[in-house]
């Protein structure tokens, strides 16, 4: 039996930037974020993985993985083209990094939906030494069928003699999404499939993988269903104004007059924000002045009468010096998508236009005026009490093992010396308050 892996999983996301299927593929956009990043985020999830590395011959998806906290590796152009094939540039990547891994994960980026802990039970088999190549594979229930000169052909199914589908036996396709191998074996064989190969099952829902302008409709259709997320971990919130705080809808009088309805609930949400310090802005096309006089009342800053949102949203965040990735802009219709893609978290209200529904990283429950403001409040709060709960834990360990470090320096110093360490050392999480409850009153 060969020995198990050597210690250390690195993931290695190669991402081109020439692609004929569909032109930039890699840095297109799923649910508000680059295919890349999505890559580079379901690896830094995964626990088992200690480094996430990105090959790439294209300047701006090298930016996005180093933004998302990829190491970057330079790919040469002869590793470049149509038809240099993925183990060439993995094999390359291997070869630049200054370490050595046991374990190389080879995800792609045209895989949208990559669950980490799907990748880390993959990475278990493998480190584990029940096998020593993993790819993940969906359930297939397809007849597929081949075309011959005496007519077409069953391929995986006796057509004379169809069974149901629960008696068939059970088939799996390759999705594409993620390969685990032993790093040793890889570079012997120069091939993603070595040794004992298993499968790493995973829903068929997420199973897409991008290859064509249609794929990508496909997988920008389905996000909500996959990617839910329910924190929004951000520092700042702006929003439309029409269509997200109302209903889109307007009355007017026999004067001409105009009138909007608004929902009591997202003005507590909103006071909730403002309550935490959050800076929030409202961002408007609409010239009438009830914009202005919503705003007030809820005491937040307000731009109207906006021609070009994304350059309004792009000062106000360079003003007031916040990272537009923890910026989260929530909107309704296409007047709101190049604002949404000026942040990291483009968020859509229900009843949105379906291109904004496509390009948000959140789709919200609620639809504009009808409490839809009030439930990113409190998502928001939700991501805030997490980062306070993380960092909580953070604290305590790392002056847990400064007590430690200090405990094995005393005692080394002096053999007679004692050194008191406390039964518990920080905060403990569990104890964290946060100063908000989950659901804002009704008023």
């Amino acid at each position: 039996m060969a020995p198990r892996p050597a210690p250390g999983v690195v993931a290695v996301v190669p991402a081109r930037g020439g692609s004929k299927g569909v032109p930039g593929k890699n840095l297109r956009r799923v649910a508000g974020v680059p295919l890349v990043v999505r890559a580079v985020r379901a690896a830094r999830a995964a626990g088992l993985v200690d480094d996430v590395v990105v090959s790439t011959d294209d300047a701006a998806i090298a930016e996005a993985a180093r933004a998302a906290g990829a190491i970057v590796v330079d790919r040469p152009a002869e590793l470049s083209g149509d038809t240099a094939s993925s183990e060439a540039a993995l094999l390359h990547a291997l070869g630049a990094l200054p370490g050595e891994y046991g374990i190389l994960a080879f995800l792609q980026a045209t895989s949208p939906f990559i669950d980490p802990a799907d990748l880390d039970a993959a990475i278990a088999r493998v480190r584990d030494d029940a096998a020593d190549s993993v790819l993940a594979a969906a359930p297939a229930h397809e007849f597929l069928w081949r075309e011959s000169p005496d007519g077409a052909v069953g391929t995986n199914h006796d057509h004379a003699r169809r069974l149901r589908r629960q008696d068939a036996e059970p088939q799996f396709r390759e999705t594409g999404a993620f390969y685990v191998v032993r790093t040793d074996l890889f570079r012997a064989h120069e091939h993603r499939f070595v040794g004992r190969v298993a499968l790493q099952v995973v829903p068929e829902l997420t199973a897409i993988e991008i290859d064509t302008p249609d794929d990508l409709a496909v997988a920008r259709a389905i996000a909500p269903l996959v990617s839910v997320e329910t924190a929004i971990d951000v520092d700042a919130v702006i929003t439309d104004f029409d269509g997200v705080h109302t209903d889109d809808r307007v009355t007017i009088d026999e004067h001409g007059r105009e009138a909007v309805a608004a929902h009591r609930g997202d003005g507590l949400g909103i006071a909730a924000l403002r309550g935490e310090g959050i800076p929030l802005l409202i961002v408007s096309a609409e010239r009438n002045p009830v914009v202005s006089a919503r705003a007030a009342k809820l005491r937040i800053d307000v731009r109207r009468s906006v021609d070009d949102k994304r350059a309004v949203v792009e000062a106000w965040i360079a003003d007031a010096g916040l990272d537009p990735e923890r910026v989260a802009y929530v909107g309704n219709d296409v007047n709101d998508l190049a604002a949404m893609r000026a942040v990291g978290w483009p968020i859509a209200v229900a009843d949105a236009h379906p291109a904004v529904l496509a390009a948000a990283r959140v789709v919200l429950e609620h639809s504009g005026g009808h409490g839809a403001v009030r439930e990113v409040a409190e998502r928001v709060l939700l991501g805030r009490a997490a980062s306070v709960e993380a960092a909580s834990v953070e604290a305590a360990a790392t002056d847990a093992a400064s007590v430690d470090a200090a405990s094995v320096g005393a005692a080394s110093a002096e053999a007679a010396a004692t050194v008191d360490v406390p039964a518990t050392v920080g905060t403990p999480a569990t104890e964290e308050k946060s100063a908000w409850s989950p659901s804002v009153p009704t008023a």
